[in-house]
């Protein structure tokens, strides 16, 4: 994916309308009762990863919700997502390979919002072979460090980075090499939707849906689209079909 697509962060209109996401939580809240109408999952593994300066609380109301529908919800445990580093990584790596023991080595959804839908990825690319898929929420996924208002906390809190990091920071574009969802809006206050977009493949693809970044995990629309990729067969993986009513609320790139 070009670069080019996004060299700054969403305008500062953007950023202060983030305060919809709380109408998005009441949405989320008051479409419960209709979760019975989603698409009912096989009771595999969905390990869930927060954004970035989020926790697992934020990401309780998604875990609920999936587990709800049938599948084996996990959160990451790691504390605040704060840090980047080898050791964070090897910890997400033991965490990914327990929840694949611990089920029955059946392969593990990963779901991550904002900064852990980057990191879900680049656990895909390490361990393809415990990973069923990768479902990514306004994820800054293409290297492109000018794309996110957070860019400069991040700096802040985990310094600049390094020869090896800034590499690393360029292949975040690359696919795993397992089928991969990535949801993104265009009025994003955060990250830039353009660095949201990945390349699409037979086995990965792009959905934009109306939301805000901080509203994007209770979002009513993307828990149908998470519900709705979870259940596709690995070995039969189909993109998201976009006909009849979906046309009113999800786009294409």
């Amino acid at each position: 994916m070009s670069k080019s697509l996004a060299s700054k962060p969403p305008s500062f209109f953007w950023t202060l309308a983030e305060g919809r996401a709380i109408f998005e939580l009441n949405s989320f809240y008051l479409s419960r009762p209709l979760k019975r109408f989603l698409p009912q999952g096989d009771g595999h593994p969905v390990l869930v990863l927060p954004g970035f300066m989020a926790t697992d609380f934020s990401t309780r109301p998604l875990r609920k919700l999936l587990d709800d529908i049938g599948y084996q919800s996990h959160p990451w445990g790691l504390g605040r997502n704060m840090i980047f580093n080898a050791d964070r990584e090897t910890e997400m790596g033991a965490l990914l390979k327990r929840i694949y023991q611990e089920s029955g080595k059946q392969k593990v959804s990963l779901v991550g919002w904002s900064l852990g839908g980057a990191f879900a990825r680049e656990l895909a690319k390490s361990f393809p072979n415990y990973v069923r898929c990768v479902i990514s929420l306004g994820s800054p996924i293409n290297g492109d460090r000018q794309s996110s208002n957070a860019r400069h906390l991040f700096d802040a809190i985990n310094g600049e980075p390094t020869t090896a990091e800034a590499k690393r920071y360029a292949t975040l574009g690359e696919l795993p090499k397992v089928p991969c969802t990535s949801i993104y809006s265009k009025t994003d206050g955060i990250v830039a939707w353009q660095a949201s977009l990945q390349d699409e493949s037979p086995i990965s693809e792009n959905i934009r849906v109306p939301a805000s970044h901080l509203g994007m995990g209770v979002n009513p629309l993307v828990m149908y689209a998470i519900a709705d990729r979870l259940i596709q067969n690995p070995k039969k993986w189909q993109a998201f079909d976009i006909k009849g009513a979906r046309k009113l609320f999800f786009k294409k790139p």
